[in-house]
């Protein structure tokens, strides 16, 4: 009995095979055969290397909502430098919301000579490549997410020659927390002095004659301060022509959570425009001279992610094209054998068609004569 239900069972699993064997006697091979196959697997050979090299890479996901975190602080990251004295500048922000100035005890200012290094010069000129190439392929903002700390520092670093170049310019850098509102950041003549109707700064002490506003932005960003993201801003560096001219940048900001396979931040990404003119009252041309960045923030937050293919998506595409590229090269080469064989039956009809020869009652034969014994004397 238990015999007869393994043989029942081993029947059915036999009905069941998908693969039936073909004898021996029946495979053919051939040097267009040979050829084909040949060709197959360098191309299937070559489309698996390519393959698992998109499976190594990553690529990043971007995600659009509302941002709903209204009571949080911003920080503001700023390293520029000024080609003023310290004594003769001031930085500070004023809040739109609260209409008041925010305090700007965090920021530090240092003076330092306005000509940078050999060093400093190549870096800065680095980033402005950058920078260039950043605003003609945006597709290489990805490649900076995912190089975050592991690329070196943006900074300018430290002036190592032994120059006894007096310090002309004020170096100002650190951080800020402000409100998630509208603001302006801004450097100009004079410290910046509580006012109980707005906003003041002692300029009446400074000459005009030493206004100068030309400057260098080494570092200006939002948020979390994460190495190696190179912002729109960094290696900036504006001449002014004129005493009185004004600086204008306006900012967009929009904050962003950024998750990679290194890091995992809060920080804020932001666009800017920029604007220049010279301060001018009689011309029409009102203002103060300084350099204003007044910034405004997105109520869209976005979501970089950095993703990678399954492993499984992996191996189904490597299954699609080994199975595809042996079933297109079967149909081809079957498709082309069956071109060839037609071509060369034809052919061979061609030269073997009868002759006509003639009889003796008039008519005609189109029958191959035989040869004989008789015919050959």
């Amino acid at each position: 009995m238990r015999r007869l239900n393994r043989k029942k069972t081993l029947n059915l699993m036999k009905e069941l095979d998908a693969f039936p064997k073909v004898p021996e006697s029946y495979v053919e091979t051939s040097a267009s055969g040979g050829t084909v196959s040949l060709i197959a697997f360098t191309t299937i050979a070559f489309l698996t290397i390519m393959e698992f090299m998109v499976y190594q890479d990553t690529w990043m996901k971007y995600e659009y909502e509302v941002d709903k975190d209204f009571t949080s602080k911003l920080r503001i990251n700023i390293d520029i430098t000024v080609a003023m004295r310290c004594q003769y500048v001031g930085a500070d922000v004023l809040d739109l919301a609260e209409t008041m100035v925010a305090s700007a005890d965090g920021l530090i200012y240092e003076p330092v000579p306005f000509e940078l290094t050999p060093q400093q010069k190549e870096l800065q000129r680095m980033l402005q490549i950058i920078q260039s190439r950043l605003q003609e392929e945006h597709s290489l903002q990805d490649v900076i997410f995912k190089s975050a700390f592991k690329s070196a520092s943006t900074a300018l670093p430290p002036r190592e020659d032994n120059s006894l170049q007096s310090p002309d310019a004020c170096r100002i850098h650190g951080h800020l927390y402000v409100n998630k509102v509208a603001g302006n950041f801004h450097i100009t003549v004079g410290k910046a002095i509580p006012h109980p109707r707005g906003h003041a700064h002692l300029a009446a002490l400074v000459s005009h004659e030493s206004y100068n506003f030309s400057h260098r932005i080494d570092h200006l960003s939002f948020g979390e301060l994460i190495p190696g993201i190179i912002n729109p801003l960094d290696g900036t560096e504006k001449i002014a022509s004129d005493h009185n001219q004004m600086f204008q940048y306006f900012i967009t900001v929009v904050p962003t959570k950024l998750h990679t396979y290194k890091i995992s931040a809060e920080t804020h990404q932001f666009s800017v425009t920029e604007r220049e003119r010279i301060i001018n009252h009689a011309a029409g041309s009102h203002g103060v001279s300084g350099i204003f960045m007044k910034y405004d923030i997105s109520s869209l937050m976005v979501t970089v992610t950095e993703e990678h293919m399954p492993f499984w998506q992996f191996l189904v595409r490597l299954c699609g094209i080994i199975g595809g590229i042996f079933s297109t090269t079967g149909i081809l080469h079957g498709f082309g054998r069956f071109v060839a064989e037609i071509i060369f039956c034809r052919f061979r009809l061609g030269s073997y068609r009868s002759t006509s020869v003639p009889l003796p009652d008039g008519h005609t034969s189109n029958h191959l004569p035989l040869i004989t014994d008789n015919s050959t004397h």
